[in-house]
């Protein structure tokens, strides 16, 4: 256990109480690790952010249960307020409670306040220990930004004056996925001007920027590519060319080629079709561009050998299985874009690498699902049900209009599929890329639910089996956040270019400032499907080139809409462990899942059927998932089936993309 972890627990003995009250206004508790420290130690955190529904959950699963003896939930409950006054609690959680303050400005009293404050909460366990061991000294604002540069980033933007130092940097911190937080971007930009260098790149927006800095290495690319002779088949929008100059990177310097090669492999950057042979390239940059179908294959292998070896463990963060299913996404992708002659012998390798994942993933599930709901939301949703508040903090930050785009059913590698076809057809429109989690089971009834209604599973009992009550919630919620009904808008059912004038008339209404819109045209294809994946894909490349999708983005943008897409759960190629006949046993009938609604019934399940109970953190109590292990499905023995309801890395994580006009994307 790491001191910082140490340092925190500290403010929790056990024996001292069974009821806590944190007031932590920087949200120091709201950490994978830290919760699942306190978890280990008997504790469960409740955030405090609706006092009727935190008084319901405490009074009926954990106060009542020890009121009788019992352990409850939990051995004890930590009520967590994000704010450090606690006067204006209920007067008998102030009276029975054990009270605890955190506060960044003492867990780090030597560095600056206002600068560790704006740090990602994924640093500061390294920045205490850097504290602990460097910081001689109060430090004062450029100070703490200096030292942060240094102990946590690896970056002293004083020795940065040349371009193979700028851009070594740059791709060294996107690729590991250290983005500078902007108050960092801002000081190395600072410093590098006062130089006199690099006055001609917008160094702010490089270092804080993935998806801005991304798309000038692409475009830099296709110039290296057009001056060694070879003509690029990518589009670029003519109208950004004419804003934005395309920077000269050094592709060809040992420091900056070692990171581009891994970044291709990986998907990071995507290899650019080409005309002709590639002749008039150096060997290394073949990394770089697709020839061939067998160039493409072997790309494909060596991105699956990659991934094998760098699965994520027990300690890894949620950030760290986003990171997996995107890359996994990029390899799923690429093996479906395949002609069968070349996908056949690397066939095995790629589902050896997904089953794996799927091992890994179900391990740190049972360790960490049940901290996800609580974490923080600012930075971006961690859970579907974390969007809508997502949202409503982006309303406050000025974006007055906001859409939800929901592709119903859409796995990552089918994400990945929309966005190069994107990059073909739209090259005006531009794409800010994450993911978050789906709820378990990833059934639509579960997780859209609690997408749209910004809610738990658990705080919605009685509608779980059904979608019926989408729009009212959705509805309720920006009601909750200051909204009209008048001004939120609902649509689902959504599917082909014929609908679209549905949707302009439905956001025409300047009254309108939240729309929520289902687009289930892929979980149609993947409930209808016969041929797998492979033949999803070919169906969705379909759908893509009927411009369904550019022209709905291009029609909210036009109305000022900022638009966010995601889905409620994706897909996975399974095989039939064998059909479940239980005649009205179970609620809920998913090929990966079913649902009881009582611990007998669940045990009711045949002794040689291979799956599973799992229990869920924030569904309701009487309400129990089987799984079906591995990839597995509740089919006939043997039969391939594309489904969803289950716990793997296609289903699980989903999509989280920011849709906006490349000229304003930053």
């Amino acid at each position: 256990m790491s001191r910082w972890i140490e340092h925190i627990l500290r403010e929790f003995p056990s024996e001292l109480s069974r009821f806590w009250i944190a007031a932590d206004p920087d949200n120091v508790l709201l950490d994978e690790q830290i919760l699942a420290s306190l978890r280990g130690r008997g504790f469960e955190l409740l955030p405090f952010e609706d006092s009727v529904a935190f008084r319901t959950d405490y009074e009926e699963r954990y106060r009542t249960a020890w009121d009788r003896g019992e352990p409850g939930p939990a051995e004890a409950l930590v009520l967590h307020l994000r704010s450090g006054i606690v006067d204006d609690l209920p007067w008998d959680y102030l009276r029975d409670g054990r009270r605890v303050s955190l506060s960044l400005a003492d867990l780090f009293p030597k560095l600056s306040y206002s600068v560790v404050r704006q740090i990602g909460a994924e640093h500061l366990e390294a920045l205490f220990d850097a504290q602990l061991r460097h910081a001689a000294q109060t430090l004062g604002d450029a100070g703490t930004k200096d030292f942060i540069l240094t102990h946590i980033f690896g970056v002293s933007p004083y020795l940065i004056s040349r371009p193979e130092a700028l851009w070594r940097e740059l791709l060294r911190l996107h690729f590991s996925d250290k983005v500078l937080p902007p108050v960092l971007a801002s000081h190395v930009a600072s410093v590098i001007d006062s130089q006199g260098a690099f006055k001609e790149l917008p160094l702010d927006d490089l270092f804080s920027s993935k998806a801005f800095f991304l798309r000038m290495v692409q475009d830099a690319w296709d110039q290296f590519l057009a001056g060694n002779g070879l003509v690029s088949s990518r589009l670029v929008d003519p109208a950004r060319s004419g804003r934005e100059s395309t920077p000269v990177i050094p592709f060809e310097h040992p420091d900056v080629r070692v990171i581009v090669d891994s970044m291709f492999l990986d998907g990071t950057l995507h290899p650019v079709a080409i005309e002709g042979r590639p002749t008039g390239i150096p060997e290394w940059a073949k990394v770089g561009v697709v020839e061939d179908p067998d160039a493409l294959a072997k790309l494909v292998a060596e991105g699956a050998s990659r991934l094998a070896g760098s699965l994520p463990g027990a300690e890894a963060t949620h950030r760290d299985w986003v990171q997996l299913s995107r890359r996994l996404g990029e390899v799923i992708f690429r093996f479906h874009s395949l002609p069968p002659v070349q996908a056949e012998p690397i066939g095995d390798q790629v589902l050896e690498v997904q089953k794996a994942a799927d091992e890994r993933l179900r391990e740190w599930v049972i360790a960490h699902y049940a901290d996800l709901p609580s974490l923080p939301v600012a930075k971006g949703p961690v859970m579907v049900h974390h969007v809508p508040r997502f949202l409503s903090l982006r309303r406050d930050a000025g974006e007055v209009r906001v859409a939800l785009l929901v592709f119903d059913g859409m796995a990552m590698d089918q994400w990945v599929q929309i966005r190069e076809c994107l990059a073909q057809r739209a090259p005006h429109l531009a794409f800010e890329e994450n993911g978050c989690f789906a709820w378990l089971p990833t059934l639509t009834s579960v997780s859209r639910q609690a997408l749209f209604s910004g809610l738990k599973p658990r705080e919605f009992a009685n509608s779980i089996e059904t979608t019926a009550q989408e729009p009212i919630q959705w509805s309720r919620f920006w009601q909750d956040h200051g909204l009209r009904a008048n001004e939120v808008a609902y649509r689902k059912g959504i599917k082909r270019t014929g609908q679209l004038s549905e949707i302009e008339a439905a956001i025409a209404d300047p009254a309108i400032k939240a729309a929520g819109i289902v687009v289930d045209t892929i979980d149609e294809v993947v409930h209808g499907s016969v041929l797998g994946k492979r033949g999803i894909a070919n169906q969705v490349k379909s759908w893509c080139d009927s411009g369904f999708i550019e022209q709905l983005f291009s029609k909210l943008l036009e109305k000022g809409f900022h638009i966010y897409l995601t889905a409620d759960h994706g897909n996975v190629d399974a095989v039939g462990i064998g059909r479940l006949n239980q005649g009205v046993a179970t609620e809920l009938r998913g090929a990966r899942v079913r649902t009881y609604r009582s611990d007998a019934l669940a045990a009711s399940t045949p002794g040689d059927i291979d799956a599973s109970r799992l229990d869920i953190a924030g569904l309701p109590a009487d309400f129990l998932p089987l799984f079906a292990h591995g990839r597995g499905a509740f089919v006939q023995k043997g039969e391939p089936i594309v489904a969803h309801g289950g716990l793997s890395v296609e289903e699980l994580v989903v999509p989280f993309i920011k849709v906006t006009h490349a000229s304003t994307s930053k």
